[in-house]
């Protein structure tokens, strides 16, 4: 069986393309580590399920063409249509370290310190939370409160895991918006 806690995300399904069953694909990842007969692991009816590509093409820079065993048809597809793809994490992190790359999961970030581009520190991360479509930061603030920051490209400019800061790039609407009333 497998555990949410052995599994990160590491993209989603968009659509289907074509009659046969492919699925565009947004990944995180090199699609090369799917080709290599590793698990996409899908979320199917509360259950983490793992599916196997039959076939894995570029269509972009992040984005893939993935037929996988078993779907046959554009409505067998359809099923997985918006759905999160995980993969496990020691797998990724021997993979990539394989490529010479660094990956950081998201449990690595609890810890780091965020810091604003604009408004300077804003707090450390207490927690991620991967429950929902979009992973969310929990930081904690110096005055107590809690700040929920969508972990996308749009907010983050860097990462430095040597000082163990989030550099971000935050609107002032999401930083007052789950502060406590006065």
């Amino acid at each position: 069986m497998i555990e949410e806690k052995n599994i990160t995300p590491v993209g989603k399904f968009q659509k289907t393309h074509g009659l046969k069953g492919e699925l565009n694909a947004v990944l995180d990842i090199d699609a090369e580590y799917f080709a290599e007969d590793n698990p996409l692991i899908v979320n199917v009816e509360g259950a983490y399920v793992p599916f196997y590509a039959e076939s894995v093409r570029g269509k972009g820079a992040t984005t893939s063409l993935i037929k996988l065993e078993g779907l046959d048809s554009q409505e067998e597809a359809k099923a997985l249509v918006n759905e999160v793809i995980y993969a496990e994490k020691d797998k990724i992190k021997d993979y990539m370290e394989e490529e010479g790359e660094g990956l950081l999961l998201e449990d690595d970030l609890e810890g780091f310190r965020v810091v604003d581009e604009e408004y300077g520190e804003i707090g450390v991360v207490a927690r991620v939370d991967t429950t929902t479509e979009n992973i969310l930061f929990i930081v904690e603030t110096d005055e107590g409160d809690e700040i929920f920051i969508p972990a996308a490209d749009d907010f983050i400019v860097a990462i430095d895991e040597e000082k163990r800061e989030i550099i971000t790039t935050l609107p002032e609407e999401l930083i007052n918006l789950n502060q406590k009333q006065q």
